[in-house]
Parts: C-alpha cells; sequence; structure tokens
C-alpha cells in the first residue's frame, strides 16, 4: 500500500492511499476459500460449492472489510511513524460508487494537524490569588449558626424580629398557594418587616413581592414559582401566619461539644473555634484554589494566540458521532467546544515540557493511599495497617472509572502547584463574603 502526504497549509493535510490487487488478493482469496468449506447454500453439498458462486456471492464484502482493516492499520502505523499530532480522526473524502471489481483502489483522508505554538505561564497580566482570612467575627457568626442549629424552638404568639415564621402565600389569580418556612431576617426593607413584626399566629398580611425579600430566589422558594418568573416578580400576596418559633441557641457545653466532634475531642469555645478555623481554611482554600484554576486557564486561552483547522473540525464533529449533525449544528457544537480544546492543546504543551508534571504509576498509587487513608479517618478508622489501605488501593487500581477519575483530581493539583510557583500572581486577603462579591458577582 502507498501512502502519499500532501500539506494544504500548516494546519491541514490530504493523505492519498493507493490499494493494489497484491496487497489484498492472498487474504480474499484465503477467506473465499474458507467460505467455500463452511457455506450452506441449498442445492449444494457443504464443501462442494462452486468457487465462481462463492467469489459472486461473497468476494465484494470480504474485499470491502479487508480494505477498511488494511486502511485502519496503515493509517495508524503512518500517523505514529511520522509523529503526526492531529486534532480528531482522519477523515475520509466522499467518493462517488466505487468499482469494486476493479484491481486497485484510491482513498483520501483528510487531516487536521495541531498548530505549532508556545506558552508563557507568567504572561504579562498579573492574577489574583485569594486568600480568605477567618477573623473572629466570622467564626462566631459560625459558632451563632451552629448554635441556632442544635438550639430549640421555643412557640410563641406574636412575631419579633429574630422569629422564625411559617405559614401559607396566598393569590388565587396566580395560582399561588405556597406552606413557606422563613426567619424574619429574610425580609427586605424596613416596611416589609413592620408588617410582620407584632403579627400574631392566625393574621394574614398583605405583601408586594417586588423587593419582599433580600434574594429574588428566596420568592422561588417560598411561592413555588419558576426560577425566571421569580426574577422580578411583581404581584400582590397574602400570608397567613400559622406558627412563631424563637430558636434559643444552644449552651456552649460539654454537650454541646460532644455532639459536634464526638466525646471530649473539643471542651472549650476557644477549642471550638481553632477546629474551625482549621476547617474553614481547608473549605476556603478549595474554593480560591478553584477560582485561580479558572483564572489561570482563561488567561492563558486568551493569550496563547494560534489558528485551528476550523473547517475540518466543523467536517469532522458533524461525521464523527452517531447521528451525524447539519453544517449549523456542527459550526454551534463548534463554538461550545472551542475553548476547551484550546486548553487542552495548551495543557498538553506544557505537560511535553515540564516532565515532572506527568503522572506516574507509584505517583498515582501514593495519591490513591492517602485518599483512603483521609475518608478511613473521616469515619473514625483511624488504625488501619498498611496492608488494610494496600489492599483497598489494589482494589480502585482495579477500576478503570477509578483510576481515570483520581487521575483527572492529581493532575489538576500538580497544575495548580505549578501555576502557583510559575504564573504572575499577587495575593489579596479578604473575608468570605468579600471573596465572593468580588470573586464571582462583579
Amino acid at each position: 500500500m502507498n501512502i502519499k502526504r500532501t500539506d494544504i497549509d500548516a494546519l491541514n493535510a490530504l493523505l492519498t492511499l493507493t490499494v493494489e490487487k497484491a496487497d489484498y488478493q492472498e487474504q480474499v482469496d484465503k477467506l473465499l476459500a474458507d467460505y467455500r468449506k463452511t457455506a450452506n447454500i441449498p442445492g449444494f453439498r457443504k464443501g462442494h460449492v462452486p468457487a465462481s458462486l462463492i467469489r459472486k456471492k461473497y468476494r465484494t464484502p470480504i474485499l470491502v472489510e479487508e480494505i477498511n482493516k488494511m486502511i485502519q492499520q496503515q493509517l495508524n502505523e503512518y500517523i505514529t511513524k511520522e509523529e503526526l499530532e492531529l486534532l480528531g480522526n482522519p477523515l475520509p473524502k466522499a467518493q462517488e460508487d466505487i468499482n469494486w471489481e476493479a484491481d486497485d483502489f484510491t482513498f483520501e483522508f483528510e487531516l487536521g494537524i495541531a498548530p505549532q505554538f508556545d506558552v508563557d505561564v507568567k504572561g504579562k497580566k498579573t492574577i489574583t490569588h485569594y486568600e480568605i482570612k477567618t477573623d473572629d467575627d466570622t467564626l462566631n457568626r459560625q459558632i451563632d449558626r451552629i448554635r441556632e442549629q442544635y438550639g430549640k424552638l421555643i412557640a410563641k404568639d406574636t412575631v419579633a424580629e429574630g422569629d422564625q415564621i411559617t405559614g401559607v402565600f396566598r393569590n388565587d389569580d396566580e395560582g399561588i398557594n405556597s406552606d413557606a418556612t422563613f426567619k424574619t431576617d429574610k425580609i427586605k426593607g424596613k416596611t416589609n418587616l413592620k408588617k410582620f413584626v407584632g403579627s400574631k399566629v392566625g393574621d394574614t398580611i398583605e405583601l408586594k413581592t417586588k423587593g419582599l425579600f433580600e434574594d429574588d430566589h428566596d420568592l422561588m422558594n417560598f411561592l413555588k414559582v419558576e426560577h425566571d418568573k421569580a426574577h422580578g416578580l411583581d404581584i400582590k400576596v397574602t400570608f397567613e401566619i400559622t406558627e412563631v418559633n424563637e430558636r434559643e441557641l444552644a449552651e456552649m457545653n460539654q454537650e454541646f461539644f460532644d455532639k459536634l466532634f464526638g466525646p471530649g475531642v473539643i471542651s472549650s469555645k476557644e477549642e471550638l473555634m481553632e477546629r474551625l478555623r482549621e476547617d474553614a481554611g481547608r473549605q476556603f482554600s478549595q474554593q480560591t484554589d478553584q477560582k485561580l484554576l479558572t483564572d489561570v486557564t482563561e488567561g492563558l486561552i486568551e493569550n496563547t494566540k494560534f489558528d485551528l483547522p476550523a473547517d475540518f473540525l466543523k467536517r469532522w464533529i458533524a461525521n464523527s458521532g452517531e447521528n451525524p449533525m447539519t453544517e449549523e449544528e456542527a459550526a454551534a457544537e463548534y463554538e461550545r467546544s472551542e475553548k476547551g480544546l484550546r486548553y487542552q492543546l495548551i495543557e498538553s504543551k506544557i505537560l511535553k515540557t515540564n516532565p515532572d508534571l506527568q503522572l506516574k504509576f507509584e505517583e498515582l498509587k501514593d495519591y490513591s493511599r492517602t485518599q483512603i487513608k483521609a475518608q478511613m479517618a473521616q469515619y473514625g478508622h483511624t488504625d488501619a495497617t498498611d496492608e488494610e489501605i494496600d489492599g483497598v488501593v489494589a482494589r480502585i487500581m482495579q477500576n478503570q472509572e477509578e483510576v481515570k477519575r483520581m487521575s483527572e483530581q492529581l493532575q489538576n493539583e500538580k497544575m495548580l502547584q505549578f501555576f502557583k510557583d510559575n504564573a504572575k500572581l499577587k495575593k489579596k486577603e479578604l473575608t468570605y463574603e468579600e471573596f465572593i462579591k468580588e470573586a464571582y458577582e462583579s
């Protein structure tokens, strides 16, 4: 088989494969002879069907299958030998009806070539690396929320600020008849709050939904309306108060500490604050790390300039799935996936030029071992032997989905540390509320 490559430009090429009779004849003749031995055709004894009839009946499907096998094998060998970095897979060019009675055949395949480029991780633009501070005020508010959660409800007749109210929202025209429970701190504005404070169980309050709650999503939850309808909803509703409760905070005693962390683990407010500070630090670092990874990724995509064989990729997308797409559908899918493809190429380039970032099997096993020990400790099993842990690790390493999941997780962690060490970062310390506002709401 002869393979000829024609470069159209730096990102597109055409492979022409010529299959000659000598390439396939011996194998096709062998398979036809095997068919003749086993074929069951009415009017003939097994093994005595005329060779001409076998050839007429089976030669074309056998030939097509064998040539397809040869093409796939030769394509893979050629791509490997030439060390071609492709995007997508070779895309066969459409041909008119092929004359399978001919001796020689020619097939053409389009190739999308991966672009050549350099990656500057440091870049020109400084990226903010957030650090969330866990100050005492934040921790005290968290402790109050926990004490409230573990406290008890005291029934009341009259609403006061801070109380928990249960009732029914109604609007017959809109079909609203919804039970809801919320604290008064959910209510927005002094005017609305005054309508609740001083009301009694059994009272019905007339309200306007616009500006009723601090968050419009509360309308969706409390009135049971759709998300899009909740935003900017401006109708009148009534609210019948059916229950009022004051939540008494749990006492900060040993019983309370034991409920949180187990007997004897924590024995004072100071120890509780330190434990919450550590837990918050871990939780916050996960969020700030994810934000950093997102920002660095977007920065690399924006600043690493290279072209893609877009027309080829759209044709490949249109024809690579189980169900072919229209040109419009393929173009839309390409637009959705382009940024992801660009980052895959950038990450691949970083891994290629930084071999230490590439995962090793023993490294993955050690990571799995650490994960298992942490999970066991979380459930109180802190005295597991090395033999027990190694047994769990061995089972995990036989599960392809688990191995894939952990590989992606570990690779992300290594890439994150690489960016922390090499990207142009500036640290910024703020509270959690400030972080959410600046990082996600601005």
